[in-house]
C-alpha cells in the first residue's frame, strides 16, 4: 500500500503584497516626523531663529543710541579685533584648560577612591556631587563671601580674630583668577568623577585578577587596563569642560564682575560688558559669534584627537 504525501497549495506572491511592507515603513516613517514637528518646531523657534537674527545683528551698528541698525559689514569684527577681546580669548582659554585639566586629575583619584569597597562611599559620593546641582550663581557669591576684602571676608575675619595680617584675595589680579579657577573646580568635579565612576563599572574584574596573577603592579594595571577602557569617559568629560570653560560667565560675574582691573575679564562677560554697560548691541553680538565659532572649531578639533587616541588604544 503506498502512500502518496499532498503538499499544500502556496498561493503566489502578487508584486502588491511584496509591496506592502515598505509602504508600511513608509507610513510608520511618517508619523515619526509628525511626532518630530513639535520638537524640531520649538527648536527652529528657539535656537535657529535667534541664531541667524544674532548674526545678522552682528553686521550692523546696533546700540541704545541707534535702535533702528544699519548693516555695516565686518566692522564690529574689525574693533573686536583691535580692541581688548584679544586678552579677554587668551584669559578664557587658559581658564578653560586649567579647569579642565585639574578637575579631570582629581575626579579620576576621586573615582578610583570611590569604586573600592570603602565604607560610606555613598555618602561621600553624594557629598562631592552635591555642588553640581547648586546654581552657578549662588556659588559664586557664596565664595565672593569667603574670600572677601579685609573686614568682611569670611576668611580675613578668621585671619583677624587668629592676629594674622588678613589678605584682600579678590584685588590681587593673580590671586582673584585663580579663585576663580579654584571656584570652577570645587562644583563640576563632582560631575566628571560620576562620569569616571560609570567608566570605571564597565571595567572587567576578571581582566585586573588575570594582570595580577601574571605580576602586574598597580601603574602597570592602571595604564594598559584600566586607562584604556576609560577612553570614552576621557572623551566626554574634556568635552564637557572645555565647552563650560569657555562659556564660564556666572562666577566670574558673582566674584569679580570681570576685575581687578580686567584681570578675570573673560569673553562672556566682555559681551555683557558690551550690551548693559556700553550698549553697544551689534559688537556684543559681534563677540557672540566669535565665541560660538572659536567653541566650536575648539570643540570640533578636540573631538577629533580623543576620537583618534581612542582608536589607536
Amino acid at each position: 500500500m503506498t502512500t502518496t504525501l499532498q503538499t499544500p497549495d502556496i498561493a503566489p506572491v502578487t508584486p502588491t503584497e511584496t509591496r506592502r511592507p515598505r509602504r508600511r515603513r513608509s507610513s510608520v516613517g511618517r508619523a515619526l516626523w509628525w511626532f518630530a514637528l513639535p520638537a524640531v518646531a520649538v527648536y527652529l523657534l528657539i535656537v535657529i531663529i535667534p541664531t541667524v537674527q544674532g548674526g545678522y545683528m552682528a553686521l550692523t551698528n546696533w546700540s541704545a543710541f541707534k535702535l533702528d541698525p544699519n548693516f555695516i559689514g565686518f566692522d564690529n569684527f574689525v574693533t573686536l579685533f583691535h580692541g581688548d577681546s584679544g586678552a579677554a580669548a587668551l584669559r578664557t582659554l587658559f581658564i578653560a584648560v586649567a579647569t579642565v585639566l585639574v578637575q579631570n586629575v582629581i575626579g579620576l583619584l576621586l573615582a578610583m577612591m570611590l569604586n573600592g569597597r570603602l565604607r560610606g562611599r555613598n555618602v561621600l559620593r553624594t557629598i562631592i556631587f552635591a555642588p553640581m546641582v547648586v546654581s552657578p550663581l549662588v556659588v559664586g557669591y557664596l565664595f565672593k563671601y569667603i574670600f572677601g576684602p579685609p573686614g568682611t571676608g569670611a576668611i580675613n575675619v578668621a585671619l583677624k580674630s587668629f592676629g594674622v595680617q588678613q589678605i584682600d584675595f579678590l584685588g590681587n589680579p593673580t590671586s582673584a583668577l585663580w579663585i576663580i579657577i579654584l571656584v570652577v573646580v570645587w562644583q563640576f568635579t563632582g560631575s566628571t568623577m560620576i562620569i569616571y565612576l560609570a567608566g570605571l563599572q564597565g571595567v572587567p574584574p576578571e581582566l585586573l585578577e588575570a594582570a595580577s596573577l601574571d605580576g602586574a603592579g598597580t601603574w602597570a594595571k592602571f595604564r594598559h587596563i584600566t586607562l584604556p577602557l576609560l577612553a570614552p569617559a576621557v572623551t566626554i568629560n574634556l568635552m564637557i569642560g572645555l565647552i563650560g570653560g569657555l562659556k564660564i560667565f556666572d562666577q566670574i560675574f558673582a566674584i569679580t564682575g570681570g576685575g581687578p582691573a580686567g584681570s578675570t575679564e573673560t569673553i562672556s562677560t566682555l559681551i555683557f560688558k558690551y550690551f548693559s554697560q556700553f550698549g553697544d548691541y551689534g559688537l556684543s553680538a559681534a563677540l557672540a559669534v566669535v565665541l560660538a565659532i572659536g567653541v566650536a572649531i575648539l570643540s570640533l578639533v578636540q573631538f577629533a584627537v580623543l576620537r583618534r587616541q581612542e582608536r589607536n588604544v
